[in-house]
Parts: C-alpha cells; structure tokens; sequence
C-alpha cells in the first residue's frame, strides 16, 4: 500500500537536499533527480515542499509522470480521494422474442437475434471514459462484434502499451528507433501471429497470446492488437513494430512453399528475425503494374537474378527478409512475380532515408545487384504475383486504416483533456463555444470512420479470400481514404486547439506535433487518396454490374 503523508509531513522536505514535491494528490521525492531535470534545477527548488501540480502541467503531459512515477513517487497525500468504483450499468431489458410468419404455415418462429445465437451483453467501462476518445463499446455500449475475449486482449494490450512503452515513444521518436528488445516483446507476447490477416500460426510459434486461446483467434483480435498500440500516438513506432511484418509476412504465410515457410517464419514470428514489403520504386508506386526491378532464371532453371531498385521500403534498413516484387515476364500486371529475397543471398544493400514522419520506421532504399535468389523463394506462381500483391493490399490498407482512426482519437483526446486545464480569456478553452464545435467535428467524422471500419472488419471475416477481394476491394480504398483525411482533419483542428505547444517537439503538444508529421505517412501509401477513392467506385460499379445491376 501507497505511503500517506499530510501536506505538513511534504513542506518539510523543502531543502535542495531533500526535495518532496506533489502532483495530483501524489508525493515525489526529486532531491537526486534535479541533475536531471531538462529544465534545470531552480525551478524545482522553487516548487520544493509545495503543491506543483499547476506548474507539472504547465510543461509537461501525462507520459512524462508515466515514465518516472515508478522511481520517484514516495507515497500520496492522506486527503486524496480514493477512487470511485465505475457505476454498474443497469440491467439490459428482457428482450422481447421477435417473431415472423412463416411462408409455407403462417406459423410464428423466433427471429434469429443480432448473434442469431446468442444475447448480446455491454462490457464494463474501461479507459478514461472521455466521451469519442475509445470506441463506444469500450464505454459500456453494445455491439455484435466483441466477446469477453476481445475485453482480455484490450486489459493486455493496453497495461504492456502503458508501462512500457508510453512513458519512451517520445525518447524513441527522437532516436529514430525502437530498441529491438521491444520488437522482440512482439514475438515472446505472440503478438506477430496475430497480424497475418489469417488463422493463428500455432505450429510455427511456442508462444501464443496469453490472453486469448488461439482458436478463438479472429480478425477483430487483429484490429485491437493495432488499435492499442497506435494509442501511443506515433506512426514510426507502429510502422516499426507493425509495419513491415504486417505487409511483407502475410504473402509469405498464405502463398510462400511450405519448406520455405518451415525454414523462415518461425524465426519471423519469434521476434528474432524481422521482414518487409519491398514493392515501391523511384518511379512506380501506386501504379504497381509497371515496377521494373527485373528477376531472370537461370538457364539451369535453379535461381533467379534480381537486379533493381526500391524505395520508401519500411522497416528496410533492419530486415533480414524482402517479400519483393519483381518482373519475370513481359510489361504490365501479367509479367509480375513476388521473390522472397533474403539479405544473406548477398548484392542486398540498404540505405536509410530520412523522412517528414514515421521517424522510428527504419524507412530505406534498397538496392538488388545481382541476387540470386532460389526458384523455391518464388511466392505463389510466376507472372501471377499480381494478384497476391492486390490481395495483400486489402489487408495493408485495413491496417492503416485502424492505425488512422486510433491516431485521430489520440489528437481528439488530447485536444478535450487540453481545453478543460487550459485558460483563455478568463476561462477553460472548453468553455468556448469554437472549441467544443471543433471536437465534435472530430467526434463525428472518428465514429463514421470506425463504424465503416467494424463492418468491412465483420465481412473480411465472413468472405472468403476471393470474395472479399472483389467485394470489400473499392470500398476498403474508399475507407482508406476516408480515414486518412479524417486523420488529418484532427491532427490540424488539434494543434489550432494546442497553439504553439503543438509546433514545437516534446511536453504537453507532443503527441498532436508528432502526428501532424506522420499524417502525408499515411495518406500516400498504401494507394494515395485520390487514387483509392477513384478505385473505390470503379471496383464497385465493376463488380456490381456483374451482380446484377439495373441503371
């Protein structure tokens, strides 16, 4: 149990030797801290003894309490307020038995509820409760999607998110890398296996998630697990812990050669050994069908030949693995391959390259000499790479889409604690009418956003790979694009709200100024979006007019 000490028992420790402060009710000890304090030792001298709090949050924002509080706090003051339980929701009403007659009797049968099997049930509220800053059923809303399984992998996420990382992903940003140990939590947490847009890979990894069994394992698991961790607010720590594992493995794991597959995902999957998508050239990238990274056989028929280059190939600078599209036969989509091209093959170099956002992605220029690469790499059948590719491309842009809305939530969520603390003009920026329209135009274009995101999530786990490939392929784009100007619309109308605290890098506007650099991160790959949302209706009027459509 927390020590508690009166106000009395902190004034007295008001020397530069012995140094107590409070913030928030809690008590911190900074005697040997001041050395390390950025903003010199003066200003906590000044504070010594006293209640800080205001001046605490003049400067900094709440991961900076995250990443100390463990080593500084002391105790709390004996008058703080002890935590109020969460109200229990009210009983959901006895639901009524629907009926509907029959064609062939007139007899009444029950109508097959939201679950057709089963009563739907609202979870206890979980978060800080702030009104469009999670998801609605995370705040004690019903919804069809979720089961007691998905509630343990949200508690597991979001206690490893916060503790390790929130309180460094400022640190990391700056560093322009995630330490690899935290990628490797990836794998010993069994994370990895979870984002193949597929079955959980049991027989390839001995750690599975601790929180759900993995045959209960399902595409919404896969969409939490992303959520989650986007919740820290920086597009280079997912790209570098999701990024290039999540669009580079899945061709693997769905098309690659079962010896292949058995030699390398295990390592992949374990954290150990790390793979990326190299499909983007200097001068072809939405427009696939023309990459020129060429890849001949050999006369014995054993290797292929790669030579060409690549770029803006996340993840690129680290990656033992190259899940790499190449032409083997003639122009266009049909003379396109996909080659698992290893780094040890050799004629493989890298080059990091130094991009507006994403700072921690390892983002790089790769260029092929003269790599012979195996036939037995080949993914899928030569010169019908083209499809795996389109195919993979559904699964990569559902993963920027969650990553998007988790982001603009982040901003949202920032800007609503921000104006509540924040004065002008005699009152809380929240008491300004222009503040509260902003947020809700931020709150209403999020929830759009995400209730399309549930639904395409629900039909990609109900179609069948084909299916959903013609199917949800113009709308997951329309959404892809949807999602990123929505990104972008909070990240702007969050730092109008944060001034110039979210200009500068660090402290209270850190998260707002960061995403604001990550957002053209977002918007361009994947499919720019004019491009998806040009795709968007072509697909569907395509495919509708097969199905049937009357003008």
């Amino acid at each position: 149990m927390s020590q508690k000490f009166s106000k009395d028992d902190v004034s007295s420790h008001n020397k530069p030797e012995n140094l107590w402060i409070i913030v928030d009710d809690d008590v911190y000890d900074l005697s040997k801290f001041q050395d390390e304090h950025p903003g010199g030792k003066k200003i906590l001298q000044r504070v010594a003894g006293k209640d800080a709090s205001k001046q605490f949050w003049k400067y900094h924002n709440e991961s900076i309490l995250k990443k100390y509080q463990k080593q500084l706090q002391v105790g709390s003051l004996d008058s703080k307020p002890k935590l109020a339980a969460p109200p229990t929701p009210p009983p959901s009403p006895p639901q009524k038995e629907a009926v509907v007659p029959t064609a062939e009797s007139g007899v009444v049968v029950p109508a097959p509820g939201p679950s057709a099997q089963e009563e739907i049930e609202a979870f206890d509220q979980f978060g800080d409760l702030v009104p469009y800053a999670d998801p609605g059923w995370y705040q004690s809303q019903h919804s069809p999607y979720y089961n007691e399984t998905h509630v343990a992998l949200r508690e597991e996420v979001r206690q490893w998110v916060e503790e390790e990382i929130m309180p460094n992903v400022t640190e990391w940003d700056e560093a322009k890398k995630v330490p690899d140990e935290i990628y490797k939590q990836m794998g010993t947490r069994g994370y990895l296996p979870g984002l193949l847009g597929m079955s959980y890979q049991t027989h390839l990894t001995k750690t599975p998630i601790k929180s759900v069994p993995p045959e209960k394992w399902d595409f919404f698991h896969e969409m939490l697990l992303t959520d989650e961790i986007s919740r820290a607010g920086s597009g280079g720590l997912v790209w570098n812990l999701v990024g290039g594992f999540g669009i580079g493995c899945p061709p693997l794991a769905h098309y690659g050669k079962q010896e292949v597959i058995d030699r390398v995902l295990p390592g992949i999957l374990s954290g150990d050994k790390r793979i990326c998508l190299a499909i983007t050239e200097p001068d072809a990238g939405s427009d696939v069908a023309n990459l020129t990274c060429e890849a001949k056989l050999t006369e014995d028929g054993k290797q292929y030949i790669v030579n060409g280059e690549k770029k803006w190939i996340t993840n690129g600078v680290w990656c033992d693995y190259f899940t790499t599209a190449v032409r083997t036969g003639g122009p266009g989509m049909n003379g396109l391959s996909l080659l698992l091209i290893e780094r040890n093959h050799g004629g493989v170099s890298t080059r990091k390259m130094d991009c507006q956002g994403v700072w921690s992605s390892g983002t790089a220029y790769v260029t092929f000499e003269d790599v012979k690469v195996p036939v037995e790499n080949l993914i899928g059948k030569e010169n019908q790479g083209f499809r795996v590719i389109m195919t993979n491309f559904n699964h990569e842009r559902i993963g920027i889409i969650i990553q998007c809305i988790r982001f603009s939530r982040v901003c949202y969520e920032e800007s609503v604690k921000y104006a509540h603390k924040r004065r002008t003009f005699g009152k809380k920026l929240i008491e300004h009418p222009v503040i509260r329209l902003k947020l809700a135009h931020m709150a209403r274009q999020i929830e759009a956003s995400y209730n399309w995101l549930e639904n395409m999530v629900f039909q990609c786990q109900r179609m069948d790979e084909t299916e959903a490939m013609l199917k949800l392929g113009g709308a997951i784009a329309g959404l892809k694009a949807q999602s990123t100007t929505t990104f972008e619309f909070c990240a702007r109308e969050a730092s109008q709200i944060f001034g110039g605290l979210s200009y500068s890098r660090g402290g209270q506007g850190a998260k707002v100024e960061r995403l604001y650099r990550d957002v053209r991160a977002y918007a361009i790959p994947g499919g720019s979006e004019e491009i998806m949302l040009d795709l968007s209706i072509r697909q569907a009027l395509r495919v509708h007019k097969v199905l049937g459509m009357k003008l």
